[in-house]
C-alpha cells in the first residue's frame, strides 16, 4: 500500500509540475506576442512588408545614378550645335522649315495637328525650295515642296 500512496503522490507532483510550465509557455507567448502586436501598426493604404521593398527600390535607384554618374564624369558635356542655312541673302534654321512643313499640313492640306507624326526635309538652295515627306511610310503619307 506504500508503494501505492508513493505512485499516487509521484503523479500528482508530475501533474502540478507540467501545469506550471505549461502556465509559464503560455505567459512567454504572450509576452512575445505583445510586442509584435504594437510594433506592426498598420498605416493606411499599405501592405505589410512593402517597406523592405521601397528600401531595394531606392537602394537600386541610387546606385544606378551613382553608375551613370560616373560614366559621365569622364566625358565633355555636349557640343550645342546651331545650324542655318544661307542662299541669296537668305536665312533659315530647320526649326523654320520644320514649321513651315507644319502649316502645310494643317492650313493648306486641312489635316489635325495631331496627326503630323514625322517629316523629311530636302533643302535644294539653288531651286529656292525645300522638298518634304510628312509620315513617310505610312497611310498618311504626302509629299510636295515649297519654296524658302
Amino acid at each position: 500500500m506504500a508503494e501505492v500512496k508513493k505512485a499516487a503522490a509521484e503523479k500528482t507532483a508530475a501533474k502540478s509540475a507540467a501545469v506550471p510550465a505549461a502556465d509559464t509557455k503560455e505567459e512567454v507567448k504572450e509576452v512575445k506576442e505583445a510586442p509584435k502586436a504594437e510594433t506592426t501598426k498598420k498605416k493606411p493604404g499599405r501592405k505589410p512588408g512593402t517597406k523592405k521593398a521601397a528600401e531595394k527600390k531606392t537602394a537600386a535607384k541610387t546606385t544606378q545614378v551613382k553608375e551613370t554618374a560616373v560614366k559621365t564624369a569622364g566625358r565633355k558635356p555636349a557640343v550645342k550645335a546651331t545650324v542655318e542655312i544661307q542662299f541669296a541673302g537668305n536665312t533659315h534654321t530647320p526649326e523654320e522649315l520644320v514649321q513651315s512643313a507644319k502649316d502645310i499640313w494643317e492650313y493648306d492640306l486641312h489635316r489635325a495637328p495631331a496627326d503630323f507624326k514625322t517629316v523629311e526635309l530636302y533643302v535644294k538652295p539653288e531651286d529656292n525650295k525645300v522638298y518634304y515627306v510628312i509620315n513617310k511610310g505610312s497611310e498618311n503619307e504626302v509629299n510636295g515642296d515649297f519654296n524658302f
